[in-house]
């Protein structure tokens, strides 16, 4: 695997941190009320304007895919969160609790791309970023189907894994748009 691709992933993660942070700082830990199923549908609205955007190729709102991207690793590292912490109904933890277990699953997600990317021998860099889009919505659509079956499936990857792959994709789709700048 090329170690160029885990340092260009851990800045395009740090980035979405960075972003979280901000978040965070201007809205607290609102988000902490959110039920999962909520956070699907916030990461759905995020895919569909980026699939659109890739189809219409004009912009009515001044926000670029990119913020777009990294929205849908932050909600998804928030529903990861959620899993694990379970939806109160108000928030409580503290921001550095919060950015603990962010960086928790972060590197979780990390590990999982760095396993995936050896198996699959960086199949992703031959992918166009409008497939990783429909890849983030067709997860989406499992996701929900899962949710539908109260989390349960009989032989597919759980919720956390999902939101893990739709993470990767996002990240990978942030690197290229880099790439493609640079180009």
């Amino acid at each position: 695997m090329n170690n160029k691709t885990v340092e260009k992933f851990k800045e395009v993660a740090d980035l979405c941190k960075q972003v979280f942070l901000s978040k965070n700082s201007d809205y607290g830990l609102s988000w902490r009320i959110l039920r999962v199923s909520s956070l699907t549908d916030q990461i759905y609205i995020k895919a569909s304007r980026i699939r659109s955007l890739q189809s219409k190729h004009v912009s009515k709102v001044d926000e670029g895919m990119e913020s777009e991207f990294i929205g849908i690793v932050n909600y998804s590292l928030m529903a990861l969160i959620q899993l694990e912490k379970g939806v109160p109904n108000t928030i409580d933890m503290s921001p550095e609790d919060a950015m603990q277990l962010y960086e928790k699953y972060m590197e979780k997600t990390i590990e999982l791309m760095t396993n995936k990317n050896h198996d699959y021998d960086e199949a992703w860099r031959n992918m166009r970023i409008s497939s990783m889009t429909d890849i983030i919505l067709m997860r989406i659509f499992r996701i929900k189907q899962i949710e539908e079956n109260q989390g349960t499936t009989q032989v597919s990857e759980g919720l956390g894994a999902n939101y893990q792959d739709i993470i990767n994709y996002a990240i990978f789709a942030l690197i290229k748009m880099q790439e493609n700048k640079t180009n």
